[in-house]
C-alpha cells in the first residue's frame, strides 16, 4: 500500500506551502497556520491576489449594465460625451446611490457602500476603471490583498460619508476609494522614503493635485468624496501598515471579511431591491 501523503496548505501569512500538521510556519514564524481562526478565507477563493481586481471591474460593469436595463427608455444618448449612456436618476437611485436624498428621505445609509459600484455614464465608468486597474497592483503588492480591501471599502464609505455631511444632494461613482488608494500610496511613498518612496510620493501627489484641478474645472465632481476618500486612504495606511513595516496578520484577515461580507450583503440588497421595484 502506498503510504497517505501528508495533507499541506498554504501559510495565511507568507503563503508558502506547509504541512497541515505544523504548529508554527517554519518560514515566517506564525503560530497555528492551520486553525480555524487564522485561515485565509479570501486568499482560497481566488488563486491570484491580482484577480481581485478584475471582480471588482467586472461587480462595477455589471451594475453600469443593470442600471442601463432597468430604464432603457431614459438612458443618456445626447451629443454630450460625458452623459453618453447614462442611467435614469430612478434607475441609480433604486440601485443604491447616495447622498442626502437617499439618506435622508430614505434612511439608506447602506448606500455610502454601493454608491462606490454606480456610475453615470460610459466614460465616467471607462476612465474611473482605467484609474483603478492602474492603481489596484501597486496597493496590493505593497499593502497586501486584505489591507488593499480594507482601504478600498473603507475609504469609499468614509468620502461618501463626509460629501453627505457637505450636503451632497445625489452621488456615486468608484473614485473615492480609487483616492484611498491613491492616499494609501501616498503615505507608503512618504514613510518608506528613499529614492523609491520620494519618487512614487511626488507622482501620486501629482495625481491627487491633478484630480483636484479637474474637479474644480468640471461641475459636477463630488470634490468632497475625493477629498474624504484621500484623506482616509493615508489614515487607514498608517493604522494597518503596509508589508515592508508589519505583514498582514489574522485582524487584516478579519476586517477584510467583513468588508466583503457587508459589501456583498449591501450589493445584493441593491440588486433585489431594484428589481423589486422596477419590475
Amino acid at each position: 500500500m502506498a503510504p497517505r501523503e501528508r495533507n499541506s496548505l498554504l501559510c495565511p501569512n507568507c503563503r508558502k506551502l506547509i504541512s497541515a500538521s505544523e504548529k508554527v510556519c517554519p518560514y515566517c514564524g506564525m503560530k497555528n497556520p492551520s486553525s480555524f481562526m487564522n485561515r485565509d478565507f479570501l486568499g482560497s477563493l481566488i488563486r491570484n491576489p491580482y484577480d481581485l481586481i478584475k471582480i471588482i471591474i467586472g461587480v462595477n460593469v455589471a451594475f453600469y449594465l443593470l442600471t442601463l436595463i432597468l430604464n432603457p427608455s431614459a438612458v443618456g444618448m445626447s451629443g454630450n460625451p460625458l452623459s453618453m449612456l447614462s442611467p435614469s436618476s430612478n434607475s441609480l437611485l433604486l440601485m443604491g446611490a447616495t447622498g442626502v436624498i437617499p439618506i435622508d428621505r430614505f434612511g439608506a445609509w447602506w448606500t455610502l457602500v454601493s454608491a462606490s459600484y454606480l456610475h453615470g455614464g460610459v466614460l465616467h465608468i471607462l476612465f474611473n476603471m482605467i484609474a483603478f486597474r492602474q492603481i489596484s497592483p501597486l496597493v496590493i503588492h505593497e499593502f497586501g490583498l486584505h489591507r488593499f480591501f480594507v482601504i478600498y471599502t473603507g475609504t469609499g464609505i468614509a468620502g461618501f460619508a463626509l460629501s453627505y455631511a457637505a450636503g451632497v444632494p445625489f452621488t456615486i461613482g468608484a473614485s473615492a476609494s480609487i483616492c484611498g488608494l491613491i492616499g494609501a500610496i501616498l503615505y507608503y511613498g512618504k514613510s518608506r522614503g528613499g529614492s523609491f518612496g520620494t519618487a512614487l510620493y511626488k507622482q501620486v501627489l501629482g495625481w491627487l493635485v491633478f484630480i483636484g484641478i479637474f474637479g474644480f474645472l468640471v461641475p459636477g465632481i463630488n470634490n468632497w468624496a475625493h477629498g474624504g476618500g484621500a484623506l482616509a486612504g493615508v489614515g487607514l495606511a498608517f493604522l494597518l501598515g503596509y508589508n515592508d513595516k508589519k505583514t498582514e496578520n489574522h485582524w487584516h484577515r478579519y476586517l477584510s471579511m467583513a468588508c466583503i461580507g457587508l459589501t456583498v450583503i449591501v450589493l445584493l440588497w441593491s440588486v433585489v431591491r431594484a428589481l423589486y421595484y422596477s419590475f
